[in-house]
């Protein structure tokens, strides 16, 4: 009899042949379902619902940490993103650079997000702005009330406080109630385009380019994970999961280089494609452990240096083991 297995994370290009059969789980029955990645954390984080999910790597690394992880990582990193897009700023406040950012006052979804866990670290290691010399707000971009998805403490000289839970922190900088805001997705009034809100770094393809070729970082976002009690009892699980990723991930690559018929709703998706792996290398968004050190490192350097994370987690002990060394023929 086959395992039966929910299964949570978004529908992205990388993750759409899981949902649509071309990269089963061998020896599973999997019942999956699409939810965005805030969903998939919260219900993950707080009530451990679903056998596989999606996770944020920063709240993972941070459980891990404390030995309080429901759940145990394969290195599948199905979000990756250049964070400079996600500063959004009041352009009258005088901020035209990263360092004009101090004693400002800073809106936050959530402080431990992986989003901010990465800009925090680039704000201090590329333009001298450590996490002390802001004043952190937290709140719902779009909805009042959010709360932290994992229990976590701050530094005592961090100022990290939250807004009014009727507010948002879109609405709070909108009225220029805050400086700025620093989050995963854009603020809806920085989509509706109204007046003295903007990005930090307007070019910002230019800027994660310059910052990518410094670094040699493409930071990693989102992982999966599956409920430790379960590999623990089916070991076999963990490599069987990691091998239906890599293969979704092989079908999305092949296909957004076949210019014939197009697999994305763009005009010149294969010269983004040339474009990407020329500055970033043949396999520029790779999976796995050793692949990933140098991201991975610095991130688990950074949840610890932001007072996140109890210790710095080794990269060996991140994940499920059987997957740092597949098999080869």
């Amino acid at each position: 009899m086959p395992l039966e297995l929910s299964l949570s994370v978004c529908n992205y290009d990388r993750t759409a042949a899981i949902f649509d059969g071309r990269a089963p789980i061998d020896g599973c029955d999997v019942t999956a379902v699409a939810l965005e990645p805030e969903e998939s954390f919260h219900r993950a984080f707080k009530y451990q619902e679903f056998d596989v999910t999606e996770i944020s790597m920063s709240s993972y690394l941070m459980t891990a940490s404390r030995g309080e992880a429901h759940y145990i990582a394969i290195p599948a990193f199905v979000s990756r993103l250049f964070r400079h897009s996600s500063i959004y700023i009041r352009t009258d406040r005088g901020i035209r650079s990263p360092a004009d950012l101090k004693g400002k006052q800073i809106g936050v979804p959530e402080y431990q997000m992986t989003a901010n866990v990465w800009v925090r670290g680039t704000l201090e290691e590329e333009y001298g702005v450590k996490p002390a010399d802001i004043k952190w707000r937290r709140g719902g971009l779009e909805e009042a009330g959010r709360e932290e998805r994992s229990p976590m403490k701050t530094p005592p000289n961090v100022d990290l406080a939250s807004v009014p839970h009727d507010r948002t922190l879109s609405d709070m900088l909108e009225k220029g109630e805050l400086d700025g805001v620093i989050g995963a997705r854009a603020p809806s009034c920085f989509l509706r385009g109204v007046p003295n809100v903007a990005r930090l770094f307007p070019d910002y393809p230019a800027v994660e380019e310059a910052y990518f070729r410094k670094t040699r970082l493409f930071p990693i976002m989102h992982a999966i994970g599956i409920r430790r009690s379960l590999v623990e009892k089916y070991p076999w699980v963990a490599v069987n999961v990691y091998k239906a990723f890599l293969k979704a991930k092989a079908l999305c690559m092949h296909e957004l280089g076949q210019i014939g018929h197009l697999a994305t709703t763009l005009p010149w998706p294969v010269a983004a494609y040339d474009r990407a792996r020329e500055a970033m290398g043949e396999d520029y968004w790779p999976y796995g452990a050793h692949e990933n050190k140098h991201a991975l490192e610095t991130l688990a350097r950074y949840s610890f240096q932001q007072g996140l994370s109890a210790r710095p987690v080794p990269l060996d002990e991140m994940f499920a083991k059987p997957t740092y060394e597949l098999s080869k023929i």
